[in-house]
């Protein structure tokens, strides 16, 4: 029986590893210690701006009602204060609403819908902007955005050519990365794919710390993080704290917000914040938070986890009105008896006497890599990150093995291109060999161009929304420009467009015996590889213009039948009235369908049999006949060129100049 228990406690003790006892630092910041100071911090935000204009006129309000509304305006953080330096790392904890992710979002100068009613906060005693967040603060978000079919190391490795300086070698590029993968303890997953939810990859909690990983790499003084913790079994989010904890003996200030930890979890943390509807309950040391609420009349009753406890102390209760109105005095309340404790400290925390100071950098703080050589980035070397060219070729590399290594989608595409190349080739397949008709040839030069490119449209958009937010928050960080992307994307595709085309078009050319000879045929290639680019590009465009995966699928869908049915086959172009005949004359598939018609009857003489009569037409009067004789050949090749530029054009200004909300639900 003892010797059960004796084997119990050894094996909880290897499980539930003390800070002391994984006491390896591989990857320290060496650079001047950070502090950050909030004071008298009064926020508010406006909830009304922060609801999208699409859901706004879903609910018919009126553009001059969306920021009428008197309710709007809740203060979100009211008279708060706090301090916290290197080496420590600070949790604000409290119930959904009460401020935690505003507080993160003004830190990193990332708040959206809100203003800073009064007070400041300061980062090495200098007012925060975006420069200074952007040189010296690593932001990790509450959701993994990353590449799923990327290796760790890739991933890291990506990142790492565009985030640090320029004058850093391959040597020190790799050491760093190295070093970034032994200090998150990643090295047994490093070769392992990342995934995500429809991918299989790496667990949730190592995804955590690749994402915290990926910030880590240009080896900031300041972490901030929002929920770390969210969606992490408990064993996962004591890990993932350690290691946080660990980065913060490290020399680093770590500010995260969480929920509701568990109390092994709690008791990691150096300092906490309590928040309630934006008040301050509680700001000092974890260990000193039950002695504070004791001694004014709140003891944690035994066997209860203080910050379960003391998070539903300080909750309000919106059941009802008089409950949150109840709940809410008694947070007031508990939030001006902290005040009246603190109000004259330097540092705005609880002490239990006055001999006791708040923990500064502990001596663990000082230690040295355990690396042969620690490299640093200078302040001033922050700016001279990889140039443009180096960006798009980074990225150009990173496009290209994710996409070609998602197998089962590439899979799907190219089934799903000849299938269709099956389907109308054998319904136009002549089984005794002879030509088809005028009017079957004219029907299937039109489904040639109009079919696929719908399926095109929508695979393009789902795709670009997948990546949307990652798009988001790579180019809030600086982590490269539009202008890269922009060219990366395009030239990325390129190959798997090239081969969705030829699986298409091919086939259904020669089993549906249009003319053999090889000028006509690279022609007519030609021609859809360009109407199939242009709808892959008008894709690009909505996707990058649209803040929702519906809103581009339907604005998709609208464009793509307008150009569909002024496309000159369902109504001939000189039927068509004035504003449809508009639309024609930027419609791809119209152009498209002009010239297969051009290319497939120019010079080739049909006949026409009625009864026992056979009449000879020649391909020139067909032509005119559908009035498909506007221009030359060659003008339907240049405007279909034109159209791609244009839509290039309105692809590369969505990007740059429209900022869609990476949280929105695509």
């Amino acid at each position: 029986m003892e010797a059960n228990q004796l084997n119990t406690g050894r094996l909880r003790d290897q499980v539930f590893c003390t800070l002391e006892e994984e006491n390896s630092l591989y990857f320290t910041y060496s650079g001047k210690p950070n502090l950050i100071q909030v004071r008298d911090l009064n926020y508010e935000v406006n909830t009304t701006a922060q609801i999208p204009w699409y859901e706004k006129l879903a609910e018919l309000q009126m553009p001059w009602e969306w920021n009428s509304s008197p309710d709007g305006q809740i203060i979100a953080l009211k008279n708060l204060n706090l301090k916290v330096r290197s080496g420590q790392m600070l949790a604000v904890i409290g119930s959904s609403g009460s401020g935690k992710t505003s507080l993160l979002d003004i830190i990193t100068c990332r708040d959206e819908g809100g203003k800073v009613k009064s007070g400041k906060i300061l980062i090495n005693e200098k007012p925060i902007n975006r420069q200074l967040v952007k040189k010296c603060i690593a932001h990790v978000r509450q959701d993994d955005r990353l590449l799923p079919n990327l290796t760790v190391r890739e991933t890291l490795t990506f990142v790492a050519k565009l985030r640090l300086p320029k004058d850093f070698s391959e040597k020190q590029r790799n050491k760093r990365i190295e070093d970034v993968i032994a200090e998150l303890r990643l090295r047994q997953c490093a070769n392992t794919r990342v995934g995500n939810y429809f991918t299989r990859g790496v667990s949730g909690g190592e995804r955590r710390r690749v994402s915290i990983g990926v910030q880590l790499l240009w080896n900031p003084g300041i972490l901030i993080l929002d929920e770390p913790t969210s969606g992490l079994d408990s064993f996962t989010a004591h890990n993932l704290v350690m290691t946080l904890s660990r980065l913060a003996r490290g020399n680093r200030l770590i500010l995260m917000s969480i929920h509701q930890p568990r109390s092994d979890i709690f008791h990691l943390f150096d300092l906490v914040v309590l928040l309630s509807s934006g008040v301050t309950t509680y700001c000092g040391t974890a260990k000193d938070m039950i002695p504070y609420f004791t001694s004014i009349g709140y003891p944690c009753p035994k066997y209860c986890n203080p910050c379960d406890f003391y998070v539903d102390l300080t909750s309000i209760d919106r059941r009802s009105k008089e409950q949150e109105a109840q709940t809410q005095n008694k947070a007031n309340t508990l939030a001006s008896i902290f005040w009246e404790k603190i109000k004259d400290t330097d540092d705005y925390t609880w002490k239990p006497n006055a001999c006791n100071i708040c923990p500064n950098m502990s001596s663990d703080t000082s230690a040295s890599s355990t690396s042969d050589e620690i490299i640093n980035i200078k302040s001033e070397t922050m700016d001279k990150l990889a140039g443009q060219l180096k960006q798009f070729s980074v990225l150009l590399r990173r496009q290209v093995s994710n996409d070609f290594r998602d197998l089962p989608t590439l899979a799907i595409h190219g089934f799903e291109a000849l299938l269709m190349s099956l389907l109308i080739g054998f319904l136009y397949y002549s089984q005794s060999g002879k030509e088809l008709s005028i009017q079957d040839t004219v029907a299937l030069l039109y489904m040639i161009g109009a079919l696929t490119p719908f399926a095109v449209v929508l695979d393009v958009i789902a795709k670009c929304h997948s990546e949307r937010a990652m798009l988001y928050h790579e180019l809030e960080d600086g982590m490269y420009s539009v202008t890269p992307y922009f060219f990366a994307k395009l030239l990325g595709e390129l190959p798997e467009h090239c081969a969705f085309v030829i699986i298409y078009g091919v086939p259904i050319y020669w089993i549906a015996a249009l003319r053999p000879e090889a000028s006509p045929f690279l022609l007519n290639f030609l021609l859809v590889w360009l109407v199939v680019y242009c709808s892959r590009l008008m894709a690009l465009w909505v996707a990058a213009l649209l803040p929702t995966l519906q809103l581009s699928s339907l604005m998709g869908n609208v464009f793509f039948t307008i150009f569909y049915l002024t496309g000159g086959f369902i109504i001939s172009l000189k039927n068509m009235w004035t504003v449809a005949s508009w639309f024609s004359q930027i419609s791809f598939l119209r152009w498209g369908f002009e010239g297969l018609i051009q290319v497939q009857f120019t010079g080739h003489p049909y006949f026409i049999t009625i009864g026992n009569l056979t009449i000879p037409v020649k391909g020139t009067d067909i032509i005119k006949s559908m009035d498909m004789d506007s221009g030359p050949l060659y003008m339907c090749y240049l405007i279909l060129t034109a159209i791609c530029f244009g839509f290039l054009i309105l692809y590369y200004v969505s990007l740059r100049f429209i900022k869609q909300k990476s949280n929105q639900d695509w």
